[in-house]
């Protein structure tokens, strides 16, 4: 049956993430949660495994994290034992650095081709392995002009239900679920991708 999007969100705008990821779970076979630890993902990731503990987590690492990135991880991984499905590019950053001379810019004619190796591709490849129809996701109103532009639910081009159950929260608000569920965030993130804080990295865009 195909939803109506506008109906759909309305009815979850005032909701809960558990009664948002619920909601989710009731229209889909295969869900899956991405993630890459950045701050606040915590927040994404307990919602999720909390509500089916078994739900597969997939990173797409890029190969160039922060240490307390990959410290961060490893401490969430452990804490909410997250069944992790890791997706790393073909090419290794050493290998990859010779070849482009380091990470391009953004204005650099490289850079899509770089975004393409480090996330597109290891995020198409996991999503096709898993054949998901349930993406959960922690993208959130005010993040990029992009994003604003969205809901709580939307529809990929590929078909995928994509379901952002903190999509209207504040940081001070994901702050309080931090502080509730004793988790933590780790600020000392980089994406090589996106470089500005506001930029779209085109993840979310397909």
């Amino acid at each position: 049956m195909e939803l109506d999007l506008a109906a759909v969100n309305a009815e979850l705008r005032d909701k809960a993430p558990a009664q948002i990821v619920d909601w989710a779970l009731a229209h889909g076979q295969r869900p899956v949660v991405t993630t890459n630890f950045r701050p606040y993902e915590a927040t994404i990731l307990h919602a999720c495994t909390h509500a089916m503990p078994s739900m597969t987590v997939i990173w797409c690492d890029s190969g160039y994290n922060t240490a307390a990135t990959y410290g961060h991880a490893e401490q969430l991984i452990a804490q909410l034992d997250l069944q992790v499905a890791l997706y790393v590019p073909r090419q290794s950053a050493a290998h990859r650095d010779v070849v482009m001379g380091g990470i391009p810019g953004v204005d650099d004619p490289k850079h899509d081709a770089f975004t393409e190796q480090v996330k597109l591709e290891p995020f198409k490849r996991a999503m096709g392995e898993h054949r998901s129809d349930l993406w959960f996701t922690n993208l959130r109103k005010g993040q990029t002009v992009f994003r604003d532009s969205l809901d709580i639910v939307t529809r990929g081009g590929d078909g995928v239900l994509k379901v952002s159950p903190f999509f209207y929260w504040s940081d001070a608000e994901l702050d309080q679920y931090l502080a509730q569920y004793s988790l933590t965030s780790e600020d000392d993130y980089y994406d090589p991708t996106k470089v500005l804080e506001h930029r779209e990295c085109g993840l979310h865009t397909q």
